[in-house]
């Protein structure tokens, strides 16, 4: 199956449901309460005080099991996410990948520090199409006493659709009286 194939798959795996609701009774790209739920087990990111996070989201969060509890960070594409195309906007989808690498590192590492970062490289493997449910899961490669090195993936419907490699660093203080797990309260 060539690339070109297998975005239109990917296209075309969103939900029936999602895309009649998107569509919904105000007419075309309207999105309603009902297009914007999240799967079963995830809960919307606790950011606090970020207005940009805000502006995009509501992003959502859940903790895998048997990873060390590994972040999995998701959103349904509304119609502000995309191009006028249809589908998801490279740049919405480079934001996604930037807050994973971001949170998911201070998450699985522990390190309740600010992450800034020092490089994301990222391939799009395929289109999200509007009214999709992606979520992304990353992996820490390796850490080192400045840098955090990690790779994650982002799917829709079990297809990737995004691949992103980053280097995170963190910087400041620890964190007082501060949690990781504020991201899930």
């Amino acid at each position: 199956m060539n690339d070109y194939s297998k975005a239109q798959k990917v296209s075309a795996a969103a939900p029936a449901a999602v895309a009649s609701a998107a569509s919904g009774p105000s007419g075309p790209n309207t999105a309603t309460a009902a297009t914007l739920e999240a799967p079963a087990g995830f809960i919307p990111l606790n950011s606090g005080r970020n207005p940009f996070v805000d502006s995009v989201g509501p992003l959502w969060v859940h903790r895998e099991e048997g990873r060390a509890g590994r972040l999995i960070m998701g959103i349904r594409i509304e119609p502000r996410h995309c191009s006028p195309s249809g589908f998801c906007h490279g740049g919405m989808l480079l934001t996604l990948a930037d807050m994973l690498v971001v949170m998911g590192t201070s998450v699985q590492t522990g390190i309740n520090r600010f992450m800034t970062t020092v490089s994301l490289s990222s391939d799009f493997l395929a289109a999200v199409p509007q009214g999709a449910w992606i979520e992304g899961r990353l992996d820490i490669l390796r850490t080192t006493r400045t840098l955090i090195f990690c790779q994650g993936l982002f799917r829709v419907e079990g297809e990737p659709v995004l691949r992103v490699d980053g280097i995170v660093k963190p910087i400041g203080e620890e964190r007082e009286g501060s949690k990781l797990s504020r991201y899930f309260d």
